[in-house]
């Protein structure tokens, strides 16, 4: 058995949320309602409202089972796109359960739960974190670009309707965007949503990623402080988080990093922490990787990141071109 042999779970990552989250991936690569211009994964190629089976439960569960040794913190249904268009979603929550004690979230734009049978799927999560980025129509269509059957005041209408129903913890995430959204006049527009919604929690993130769109931009964490005071609850505003080392149940191969890297772009010190290495090792692994072309480096905020290279468009000498913008410090031996 290996326990970082996986096609549908992938990680732990690091989580600024949920610390080390294991991902369960319930739709194939960028299949969401939305197309979000700041989404770490770049643009969405099928962008559909259908909901099915888009994964095998049986097989999902049976990998999801083989990885539990891994420990992670959390079980996060999330990943490559938007896991509540999967029609049997209710029925992986509860046999997770019925596998482990380790808690289930579900990271979901919030679009579909004003559909009844979304809601009733996921009353059994012991955690949902769904966002809400605007405050009218306009900045919605502009930033999140939902599909056309997705009406804004219908969308809102089930996180608040959600809120009622859920006896869990309701997280609600907040992400602004420098000259969109964090502003003090946009903001005061999605705080007087959040009032009628009344989560758990009420958690402000920005651009911290490569986004889609190069208009994306961060906006600066005292910004963030300062509009986290306008929401009720006050909101948190989210910061990177690196925890203390996990021991993995196996060392990871190469191809772990890989499949992390496919549904996320991430720092080394990212990987270390999501797969429980030594900084070293997460570097060792990533020059591999590298030197291979299957993966790449990408600057942004003064940090590097690692993304899993196109098939299409390998990288050009990699190690090279981006050693000048983007440098992770000491190089393994």
């Amino acid at each position: 058995m290996n326990c970082q042999t996986q096609h549908y779970v992938f990680g732990p990552v690091a989580s600024r949320r949920l610390g080390r989250s294991l991902g369960v991936d319930l739709v194939p690569f960028k299949t969401c309602s939305y197309d979000c211009v700041y989404c770490q994964l770049g643009r969405t190629t099928a962008r559909t409202l259908e909901r099915r089976e888009w994964t095998p439960m049986d097989a999902v569960l049976e990998e999801l089972k083989r990885k539990l040794p891994c420990r992670p913190d959390y079980i996060t249904l999330s990943g490559s796109g938007e896991p509540t268009l999967h029609s049997r979603i209710g029925e992986i929550i509860e046999r997770i359960q019925v596998m482990t004690r380790i808690p289930v979230a579900v990271l979901t734009n919030g679009s579909l739960l004003w559909q009844a049978e979304v809601r009733a799927q996921l009353a059994d999560a012991d955690v949902v974190l769904p966002s809400l980025d605007a405050g009218d129509d306009l900045r919605f269509r502009a930033l999140n670009r939902p599909h056309d059957g997705i009406v804004f005041e219908r969308m809102v209408e089930g996180l608040v309707e959600f809120r009622r129903e859920f006896r869990g913890q309701y997280w609600l995430e907040v992400f602004l965007l420098n000259g969109y959204t964090a502003l003090q006049s946009e903001a005061l527009k999605i705080a007087a949503w959040v009032r009628e919604i009344r989560p758990d929690k009420v958690q402000l993130n920005t651009v911290a990623r490569p986004p889609a769109e190069h208009f994306a931009i961060a906006a600066p964490m005292p910004r963030l402080k300062q509009l986290a005071r306008l929401f009720r609850p006050v909101a948190e505003v989210i910061v990177e988080r690196h925890g203390a080392r996990h021991p993995a149940a196996m060392e990871p191969e190469a191809g772990a990093v890989l499949e992390l890297l496919r549904r996320r772009p991430c720092t080394a010190q990212d990987v270390a922490d999501g797969l429980g290495l030594l900084p070293n090792h997460a570097l060792k692994l990533l020059t591999r990787l590298e030197s291979r072309r299957q993966i790449e480096r990408q600057p942004i905020a003064g940090q590097c990141f690692y993304r899993a290279a196109a098939p299409s468009r390998p990288s050009k000498n990699p190690g090279r071109s981006r050693q000048a913008s983007c440098h992770e410090g000491p190089q393994p031996a």
